[in-house]
């Protein structure tokens, strides 16, 4: 890219008069640097790294002391801004359509198979640039808005909701479902019934937008976790006892699932836990916790089948809470 362009397009100042007039790549670490980059000093410390490995330009934010005059030294006012500038000249410039969806639906579509027309971007800015910069022309994305900036892009459409092909469940548990759809068997996904609507969604914009996929054999998406546990709260295999705690970190969902459980295992003794600062409809056997100390205690003075653990996820397993009780985590 040439220096002039990227000026204008970041609205960055050129604080001296470089011999360089071009860039080949845009770099945000030191190690990678090569002759001819430009490295976004997100770190000002690895900025005398950068210049010694043949940067020929560095942008910043921060004050900075310049040690190479012949090479560019911009100053920007805010390093994402002006990331985020550059992006979205590249996405108006490649014809790319994105696609909004909700968390659910993006964790499905980041386990799916699909043409390199059809991309699914989550992570820092630094991230999705890195994905999108060499994209493919007319590439259609897929991102959540409420991970991303959704002006980054120039043209951003909803999932469209005409009817969906439905998927057809043929055996389910509360957290794992054998379904068809498009005349294909899924045999025992590793996905709640809870979870299939979202699916639904995912698929129906696959075949609206006839974007080749393969599904493969799907892992956690990290909501509705189910951690099987004895009474000790020592840890089991998958199905293997009858005390489940189940982790689902967005406190968004919590009324739904209390629905879900309710209806699906009315049989059990369920109990919820929530934080303390949250609202949420009446129900039963809610308790809500400030911390996770308080979680231990809850579980340990009340007997259940399933424990709904919400704004948090599994990761409270892996560390020591109570001298009484150590979570461990063996799998």
């Amino acid at each position: 890219m040439r220096l002039e362009n990227f000026l204008a397009l970041t609205q960055a100042a050129l604080i001296n008069e470089p011999c360089v007039h071009s860039f080949e790549n845009i770099v945000f670490e030191a190690h990678k640097v090569k002759r001819g980059d430009l490295f976004f000093a997100y770190n000002n410390e690895e900025i005398e790294l950068a210049v010694e490995n043949g940067a020929y330009g560095v942008i910043f934010d921060k004050p900075t002391q310049i040690s190479d005059n012949e090479i560019a030294w911009i100053k920007a006012k805010n390093l994402d801004d002006a990331l985020k500038k550059l992006l979205r000249y590249k996405v108006i410039e490649k014809e790319i359509i994105a696609y909004e969806c909700n968390e659910i639906v993006l964790k499905f579509s980041l386990q799916v198979i699909t043409g390199s027309n059809f991309l699914t971007v989550t992570g820092d800015l630094k991230s999705v640039f890195k994905a999108l910069w060499n994209v493919e022309e007319k590439t259609t994305i897929l991102f959540c808005p409420a991970l991303n900036d959704k002006d980054i892009f120039a043209i951003v459409k909803k999932i469209p909701n005409t009817s969906f092909l439905p998927i057809e469940i043929v055996e389910q548990t509360l957290f794992e479902t054998s379904f068809v759809y498009d005349d294909i068997f899924y045999e025992r996904q590793l996905i709640s019934p809870f979870f299939i609507p979202y699916l639904e969604e995912l698929l129906h914009l696959y075949k609206t937008l006839k974007i080749d996929y393969k599904l493969r054999k799907f892992t956690s998406i990290g909501h509705f976790e189910a951690v099987f546990t004895n009474k000790k709260f020592e840890i089991k295999s998958f199905g293997s006892s009858d005390k489940v705690l189940i982790f689902e970190p967005n406190i968004n969902l919590i009324d739904s699932q209390i629905l879900f459980l309710k209806r699906h295992a009315s049989w059990a003794k369920i109990i919820f836990i929530a934080p303390s600062n949250i609202k949420f409809q009446e129900s039963e056997n809610i308790f809500t916790y400030k911390n996770e100390k308080d979680i231990i205690n809850i579980l340990r003075n009340n007997k259940f089948n399933f424990a709904l653990i919400v704004g948090i996820d599994k990761s409270i397993l892996n560390r020591s809470l109570s001298n009484q009780i150590q979570l461990t985590m063996d799998f």
